[in-house]
């Protein structure tokens, strides 16, 4: 069951992705942060967003990533390359604001891509995946890898339906049920755990094959498998 008691904080939300996914996980009831490098960015983020839905009463308010940070659940959705770096910087705020029994659940949803001769290539890290980086960086923290397959822009509008399957890779039992539940409150998203932390590489490097499908074919595709029990 969904505990929307629990506040999240979307480190780097003022970009497409985590932009909408704060705006989802508003929408079904969960209190959310959007952060930003600075508090006026957080804030003209969330001004714009709640001016988009005004006859919607969404729990969303704008800050820094500090004060995302301190959330009881953390979403990075930075750009992959400040990933680490901008955990790294908040490790006393999210490592601090968990407890020994009860550590801070941090979820990925970052992907290391470049784009060359306008074809869309993931890039391999020393850890394999931004989701490990972050679990190294984060050692007091429990880290889940998800939602990098999601279509950000349909995400971001409350009014269109979310058709999409979500990969979920966590070492630890409670981060990816944690990571579950964020994504199972969006309507139109299930979500699949696949494995552990190591499984997160392929994930992340799936992700520019479907942005080449986007623009090969000029739509915006989800993934769905088959032959799984409902």
């Amino acid at each position: 069951m969904s505990d929307k008691s629990k506040t999240v904080g979307i480190l780097g939300g003022t970009g497409p992705a985590g932009r909408g996914f704060a705006v989802r996980l508003a929408e079904a009831g969960y209190f959310t942060v959007i952060g930003s490098r600075s508090v006026e960015r957080g804030e003209e983020i969330v001004a714009e967003v709640l001016a988009s839905w005004p006859d919607r009463e969404l729990p969303l308010t704008g800050g820094d990533n500090e004060k995302a940070a301190s959330c009881d659940i953390v979403v990075v959705a930075t750009p992959w390359e400040g990933a680490k770096a901008t955990v790294a910087a908040l490790r006393e705020v999210i490592e601090g604001s968990g407890t020994a029994s009860e550590p801070k659940i941090v979820l990925s949803m970052c992907n290391a891509l470049v784009r060359i001769d306008g074809e869309f290539q993931p890039l391999i890290l020393p850890r394999g995946s931004i989701a490990e980086s972050i679990q190294a960086a984060l050692p007091g923290a429990k880290v889940a890898a998800t939602m990098h397959h999601v279509p950000a822009k349909e995400l971001g509008m409350l009014d269109e339906p979310v058709d999409c399957d979500v990969l979920i890779c966590a070492d630890d039992a409670t981060a990816a049920s944690v990571a579950a539940e964020l994504v199972g409150a969006v309507p139109g998203l299930r979500p699949l755990y696949v494995g552990g932390l190591s499984c997160a590489a392929p994930v992340e490097a799936f992700t520019p094959v479907l942005l080449q499908l986007n623009v090969l074919n000029k739509t915006r595709v989800g993934l769905r498998f088959t032959g799984l029990p409902e």
